[in-house]
């Protein structure tokens, strides 16, 4: 291991890589300030949220108790974990070179994981508007509309952004753009699992036990 990648673990791919290596540092670090400005949204989101409880927040409305579903904020949890995880392999093939497939089936899996968790809380929001707790129902209400459903829209957009990235694979293998891509990708949906783990802990966890 060279000296290059001791110090700058996770923020390259290898010497092995050539050019690619050497621009991901860069545009890695780069894309870490990006995620640390939408860190500061998310914070003010959990700031707001917090500020939002007891029974003047609620108004007089259904609070967390009537409201969250835990062993569904559970297996949202598990989704998206495991999504990490195949992430994860996914970057450890294309870091060591063991082809397309060994890169793409993972991507596959963590697109299907990220996609069912999207219907698990579609269905949790579908729910809580049944019972009419939008979010102008009350404080706490519209707190918990602002939060969660902006973890779910960064969700969406990974989504979104690994179908493009399989779909450049197909088309341009893998590529020094496409890794380099895919770098950057891996950053975002690991951020989006720390997000989670917040919310779980803060708003479903807290929100039930409190």
């Amino acid at each position: 291991m060279t000296q290059f990648e001791r110090k700058h673990p996770g923020l390259n791919l290898g010497s092995h890589h050539g050019a690619a290596h050497d621009q991901a540092e860069a545009l890695v670090f780069g894309f870490w300030v990006f995620l640390m400005s939408d860190l500061i949204i998310f914070g003010l989101m959990f700031a707001t949220y917090i500020t939002m409880q007891g029974p003047m927040a609620e108004a007089g409305g259904p609070g967390p108790a009537q409201l969250y579903d835990l062993r569904s904020a559970w297996i949202q949890t598990l989704l998206l974990l495991t999504s990490s995880l195949t992430f994860g392999l996914a970057s450890l093939a294309m870091r060591h070179k063991h082809g397309v497939a060994p890169v793409v089936v993972p991507l596959v899996v963590t697109l299907g994981l990220g996609l069912t968790f999207l219907g698990f809380e579609l269905h949790d929001f579908q729910g809580m508007l049944a019972q009419g707790a939008g979010p102008g129902r009350s404080g706490f209400l519209s707190a918990f509309f602002g939060l969660v459903p902006l973890h779910g829209l960064h969700v969406t957009a990974g989504c979104i952004w690994l179908m493009v990235m399989l779909a450049q694979i197909a088309v341009f293998g893998l590529s020094d753009m496409v890794k380099l891509r895919l770098l950057r990708l891996g950053l975002f949906w690991h951020f989006l699992d720390i997000i989670w783990i917040g919310i779980f802990s803060i708003v479903y966890l807290a929100g039930l036990t409190g």
